[in-house]
């Protein structure tokens, strides 16, 4: 191997290529490293390495040389204590400059020229949540942090390793190049510095779910890792990735299992996200239908087939190359109904063998299995311009005790039980958004118009007969009367609205003279 004082450049980047005659290994996940330390071995290359993994390498017969005996003190505080030391640090942050080879000559002090570590499994392990915090707080990795930010940071000499995965990398370039070039060494230290901010975002954020203080912090860190790249975002012009919080939760999007199907689209998961969040707002056997990340059908009903059914009758036209979310397992009559059109995608906690079965009559058809009801952050963001806005998310159904009806007639039992059906859905249904629903099923919506009376009059001219004796929600109050009149016109005999309008009398009267009953639920949900 190239002394690491014999440089020369590389093709790629003027900076050079080093070679490695001294590394420090420290790893908690050993995949990999019998071939890794192997490979350096053969070539002479020096192993110094900690407690745990100086044991493993010598278990494989490589030889290494103990972390305690470079530094001459042993590993103190049960293990809290070990690479914490000059004769490391020295090694590590040296550069390649006569100052720094006088001050490790004058100490005694070797140059390390790679750095692999990875951390304790923290994220991991606190992922199920019934680890006790005091053990928390054993995996949060101090030195390991250490050994990989100052690798990164002297990057121009040191080559840093932080997974398992780049070591076949690794082993290609320094095998082929008798070194690491620069603009290799630069890319591992910067995948370093990402690990070290993601496991730092882990644990803030772990101490922050259990904390009563601030709700939004002054510094925001958020772990997220990629996924899958995307072919492209919304557009083929656009390029794009899927990002997933670390840990992953059962019943969330990025955590769901795709059983069959194409790759999935941008598209695709920001559809299946708005489904399957939808669907998740009914207790009993429900389905959603959406196109363009708004509803355009959702049922409930006593079985699976008659809530899908119910939905799709909504607006079979939209639900044609739309994604379905049940939030019951799907069984087999379902999935048949479901190829009886043609749908992008389909998403359940569960899908039973004999519909899996049945789904693989269409190859093509993306099928996604979340094994677990839905799970939600506590808040949601939205990127704009130069920042990010957070907030809470809307987890508000209906408080009963803010319940008021405001008309002299009250709602039937039936009207009350589709004007619950018809609040659920309008959550999801971009603003302003006015939702028909009758017998536990949508049958007009209305979404994404700038006022409100459009809105009405989308909903109602999309559910054309099936207008007369239903009910409608709406997202926010109403703030005139035509809202109301032109739902009267379509046969509307119910209405809940969060009211506060500065015209809620004309609102209330428009609605007594039609004879609706109207409650107001004091809680809106935009949804922009």
């Amino acid at each position: 191997m190239s002394n690491p004082q014999q440089l020369r450049p590389t093709t790629n980047d003027q900076r050079p290529t080093t070679g490695i005659r001294r590394a420090l290994i420290s790893v908690w996940d050993k995949t990999g490293l019998p071939e890794l330390a192997g490979a350096l071995a053969a070539q002479g290359v020096e192993i110094l390495a900690t407690g745990g993994t100086a044991q493993a390498l010598r278990e494989t017969a490589v030889a290494v040389r103990s972390v305690e005996d470079l530094t001459g003190f042993p590993e103190v505080l049960g293990g809290r204590v070990k690479t914490l030391h000059p004769a490391i640090f020295g090694g590590i942050l040296a550069r390649d400059d006569p100052a720094h080879r006088h001050d490790l000559e004058a100490h005694g002090l070797a140059a390390i020229d790679l750095v692999v570590v990875n951390l304790y499994p923290f994220e991991r392990k606190t992922a199920a949540g019934d680890l006790a915090e005091q053990d928390a707080v054993e995996l949060i990795d101090i030195g390991g942090v250490s050994l990989l930010r100052a690798a990164a940071k002297n990057w121009e000499r040191v080559t840093v390793l932080s997974d398992p995965s780049q070591y076949p990398e690794f082993l290609t370039h320094w095998q082929a190049e008798g070194g690491v070039a620069g603009d290799v060494r630069r890319r591992f230290a910067l995948n370093a510095f990402r690990r070290t901010a993601a496991y730092d975002a882990a644990i803030a954020r772990y101490f922050a779910e259990r904390s009563n203080g601030e709700v939004f912090p002054a510094q925001l860190v958020l772990p997220y890792r990629r996924k899958q790249d995307m072919r492209y975002g919304e557009n083929p012009h656009q390029r794009a990735a899927f990002y997933a919080g670390y840990p992953l939760p059962a019943g969330t999007i990025a955590a769901a299992r795709q059983l069959q199907g194409k790759e999935l689209s941008f598209n695709n998961i920001v559809d299946l996200d708005a489904a399957w969040e939808a669907v998740a707002e009914f207790e009993g056997p429900a389905a959603v239908i959406v196109k363009h990340a708004t509803p355009c059908g959702a049922a409930v009903a006593d079985t699976m087939l008659a809530a899908y059914e119910a939905a799709r009758a909504c607006d079979p036209m939209s639900a044609f190359g739309g994604v379905v979310a049940c939030n019951v397992p799907i069984d087999e009559a379902t999935a048949a109904a479901i190829l009886g059109i043609f749908t992008e995608a389909v998403i359940a906690p569960a899908i039973e063998p004999a519909a899996l079965a049945i789904f693989r009559r269409r190859p093509n058809l993306r099928v996604l299995e979340t094994g677990g009801p839905a799970s939600r952050d506590r808040f949601e963001a939205k990127t704009v311009s130069g920042g990010l806005l957070v907030q809470e998310i809307d987890a508000v159904d209906l408080i009963e005790d803010r319940l008021t009806v405001v008309t002299p007639r009250s709602p039937t039992p039936q009207e009350f039980a589709d004007l619950r059906v018809a609040w659920r859905v309008a959550k999801w249904v971009k603003s302003n958004a006015i939702v028909l629903a009758k017998q536990g099923a949508t049958v007009g919506i209305g979404a994404g118009q700038p006022n409100r009376v459009g809105a009405v009059e989308i909903a109602a001219k999309a559910a054309g007969d099936r207008a007369q004796g239903a009910v409608l929600a709406s997202d926010a109050f109403f703030p005139f009367r035509d809202g109301i009149d032109a739902a009267a016109r379509a046969g509307v005999t119910a209405v809940i609205q969060p009211g506060g309008s500065v015209r809620d009398e004309d609102v209330i009267a428009a609605a007594t003279e039609h004879n609706l009953a109207m409650i107001f639920t004091g809680i809106r949900h935009f949804r922009h």
